[in-house]
């Protein structure tokens, strides 16, 4: 799992131990999810390239690095929303892009229901965010849409993941690396991660 980066940070620990807990309440679930995200896209954003740029200090002209790539979000809509305000803080001139995808119950299968990238890339580096890679399925789905859109650097951002995802993420592109904060034992038969946090969509809105 060489392409499998799992945060050592111990705040991301704290703070997701916070998130799991079934008492925690849907605004400061957000607040935790929107904290962890900044945490996370930190890592998964070390190797941007930047290039030198000449600038005034209030002492004397100097060197300095700006970011040379443009970065775009994709959250996987819904639970993904909750991810880029904390990212937005980060970065605020980054374009956010989404992509609508849910699991069909019956097959645990993606199905597409929106998706507004326009015609051609506009950004260099795509951080695909959602809070579980659970099957691994919406995932996949939203590489393959970025892919065929012309994305070239794609990186998979999440909260925890399910082995069975990350098998299904590295068996279809394998070029795609994955940041989370901890990798959780298994799926349940509902497929459902196990210990998991439930259902993120539902704790972030308030509609479980």
């Amino acid at each position: 799992m060489s392409n499998v980066h799992v945060s050592p940070h111990p705040l991301v620990a704290h703070k997701l131990s916070l998130l799991r807990q079934a008492s925690t309440e849907p605004k400061k679930f957000r607040q935790l999810i929107k904290e962890l995200a900044a945490l996370l896209v930190y890592e998964a954003t070390l190797d941007l390239a930047t290039e030198p740029v000449e600038i005034e200090t209030p002492i004397m002209r100097t060197t300095a690095y700006r970011l040379q790539e443009k970065i775009g979000l994709v959250p996987i809509l819904r639970a993904g929303l909750g991810m880029v305000e904390g990212i937005w803080e980060l970065m605020p001139s980054a374009e956010v892009w989404h992509i609508g995808l849910y699991r069909d119950e019956r097959t645990l299968k993606p199905v597409e229901y929106y998706n507004k990238l326009p015609t051609e890339p506009t950004v260099s580096v795509c951080l695909i965010l959602d809070p579980m890679l659970a099957t691994g399925g919406s995932a996949v789905a939203t590489v393959d849409i970025l892919k065929r859109w012309g994305a070239k650097k794609i990186k998979f951002v999440g909260l925890i993941a399910a082995p069975e995802g990350i098998q299904a993420m590295q068996s279809a592109h394998p070029d795609v690396p994955i940041y989370v904060a901890h990798i959780d034992e298994r799926l349940n038969e509902h497929g459902y991660i196990v210990p998991g946090l439930g259902d993120a969509g539902d704790r972030q809105f308030g509609t479980a």
